[in-house]
């Protein structure tokens, strides 16, 4: 076994500690960048970070190409490469302005860990998400159990990431005080809920139809007026755990408190839709769902800003780009319908603006295809 290397055990630390309390990167992200690091660092069997050369970013990159996943099956997508060779470029060009390092390598060493273009493009082509219809969402909803408290949550739980577009880990952080259903509101308070980036999202319910809000206000009515929560009480709490007369754990209620991850959700979307003879489908789909949804009842520009809003996007164009893609068949009926179609300037403006945005933001991201000069 490769001997640890302390001196780069240390700055590796302080560049981690730089990337939270510099740069805010979420803790999910940095343990990406320490993986990668640790790659390299087992590549080249622990060598002084000192002695860093381009060539070695070279090798590195023929190595991973070929390297197995963990799954021991295939090789690393295009996708993890992609990830893995950032990180180090963005480590390596850091370092480089270190003292101690500045005069070993330059910035511009760091930048042979980038990947060919070809590879780039295929790590950043978008595909076909396996995205549920609203009709077997509502059929699911239909089919699952209601006997026990935890499978009416359960089945609440679906219903309100229905009507919301709601994150799984924020769900499963909200109190019965983030909803009003009067007004039919949710508010994603990001002092108590764990949303996306820390951002507070006001979602109101989305018009798809009136079971999943029955759903969801009978089980609200439940926890306040059955089991006499407040407030301050978890939307959808953790499964009480308890051991039966045959010494076996199993389920015997709930607990007042949120579950500690969204595990569970998953757990439970994957059962429903079993029983409901579907295909699986994981919580975020949801999101995609009602973007595409959104792109079907939505008139005017307003309407599509108000919807993109509403799934906590700042910017319509994440809507459109991230979660709107249109399925293959459906585009189809769409190009042909065209031309019976009347013209509708706004939206036509709407569109060029989306197609000129992406545009820069390509021209942006483009690697630089300048040759690097060696020291």
């Amino acid at each position: 076994m490769t001997k640890r290397n302390e001196t780069n055990a240390r700055i590796v630390r302080e560049y981690l500690a730089y990337l939270k309390e510099t740069q805010r990167n979420s803790e999910q992200t940095i343990d990406c960048v320490a993986a990668a690091i640790a790659r390299f660092e087992d590549f080249t069997k622990h060598r002084d970070f000192k002695k860093f050369h381009q060539q070695q970013a070279v090798a590195f990159k023929r190595q991973l190409s070929n390297q197995v996943s963990q799954r021991g099956k295939t090789t690393l997508s295009k996708s993890t490469i992609r990830s893995t060779l950032a990180a180090l470029r963005a480590f390596f060009r850091w370092l480089a302005g270190r003292s101690g390092y500045r005069s070993r390598f330059s910035f511009t060493d760091a930048d042979y860990f980038n990947p060919s273009d070809r590879d780039s493009r295929i790590a950043l082509a978008s595909r076909p998400r396996p995205v549920p219809t609203l009709a077997q969402v509502t059929h699911t909803l239909e089919c699952m159990p209601r006997a026990t408290v935890y499978e009416r949550r359960d089945q609440a739980l679906m219903a309100f990431l229905l009507l919301t577009g709601c994150r799984d880990r924020a769900a499963v952080s909200l109190k019965l005080r983030h909803v009003d259903l009067k007004d039919g509101v949710v508010y994603q308070d990001a002092r108590d809920v764990e949303t996306k980036f820390g951002k507070t999202i006001t979602t109101f319910f989305f018009p798809v139809g009136d079971e999943p809000l029955r759903i969801v206000r009978e089980w609200i009515g439940e926890l306040t007026t059955l089991h006499l929560w407040g407030a301050d009480d978890p939307l959808f709490p953790a499964t009480e755990i308890q051991q039966g007369a045959e010494h076996h754990f199993e389920a015997s209620g709930i607990q007042r408190r949120n579950w500690r991850n969204a595990d569970p959700v998953r757990r439970a979307f994957r059962a429903a839709f079993e029983r409901a003879g579907l295909p699986s489908f994981h919580p975020h789909s949801f999101r995609h769902m009602l973007a595409r949804y959104g792109f079907e009842v939505c008139q005017t520009p307003a309407d599509l800003k108000a919807w993109s809003q509403n799934l906590g996007h700042e910017q319509m164009l994440t809507t459109f780009t991230s979660y709107g893609r249109i399925d293959p068949h459906r585009q189809g009926e769409i190009i042909k319908a065209l031309g019976a179609t009347p013209g509708q300037d706004e939206l036509e403006n709407l569109i060029a603006k989306v197609i000129a945005a992406q545009r820069r933001r390509h021209l942006c991201t483009r690697p630089n295809r300048i040759g690097n000069q060696s020291r």
